[in-house]
């Protein structure tokens, strides 16, 4: 069977996408790919979620004043 990807398949696909999604949309369209790669990795990883780094630590102790 040969390569399953070879240059001019990459080409062909690429020439499909711009004709379908247009020269506007594929930046999106590549940077939304990346982002849900880095996060697919990342979860493999398990490294943690940078926006959950973040945020404050949850209290510990709770304090109650009584009057």
């Amino acid at each position: 069977m040969g390569e399953l990807l070879t240059p001019t398949h990459l080409i062909v696909v690429l020439v499909v996408a711009l004709l379908i999604f247009g020269p506007r949309k594929l930046p999106e369209l590549g940077k939304g790919l990346g982002e849900g790669l880095r996060g697919f990795k990342d979860a493999i990883k398990g490294t943690p979620d940078p926006v959950k780094q973040d945020a404050p630590a949850p209290k510990s102790e709770i304090t109650t004043e009584v009057k």
